[in-house]
């Protein structure tokens, strides 16, 4: 009798276990999303997990910095150039290399014109 009742369970367990799994659906998740949000989202990316390296053209004065970043963006424009404030000195900055070879190569081309310029790796801001 308790073997009829194990065996009985057993094969109720086993009906109904192939019962759920036959009535499972599947289905399909559409995602409809700006496409933007995927530009920001692999901007934001880029940002924080990539090293990048820097030019420095010039440290000196407010005054020194503007003209030579202008003489700079007369000589060069493929690389972006920013003016970087670092008391008391104003920064001329070139570039966003990913790698040391991209920006070694750079390096090569601004030194003909800008003696002291220099490879560097700014410091990340903890956010």
């Amino acid at each position: 009798m308790i073997k009829h009742k194990i065996k009985f369970s057993l094969f109720l367990i086993a009906l109904f276990s192939f019962t759920v799994g036959s009535f499972a659906q599947d289905g399909t998740v559409i995602v409809d999303q700006d496409s933007d949000i995927d530009k920001l989202l692999e901007f934001k990316k880029d940002i924080k997990t990539v090293n990048l390296f820097k030019i420095q053209v010039y440290s000196g004065t407010r005054s020194g910095a503007e003209a030579s970043k202008q003489n700079f963006l007369n000589s060069f424009n493929e690389w972006p150039v920013s003016m970087e404030f670092d008391s008391p000195n104003t920064k001329i900055w070139v570039g966003n290399f990913r790698s040391r070879l991209e920006a070694d190569k750079a390096l090569l081309k601004i030194k003909r014109k800008y003696n002291n310029a220099f490879i560097f790796e700014p410091k990340k801001d903890k956010k």
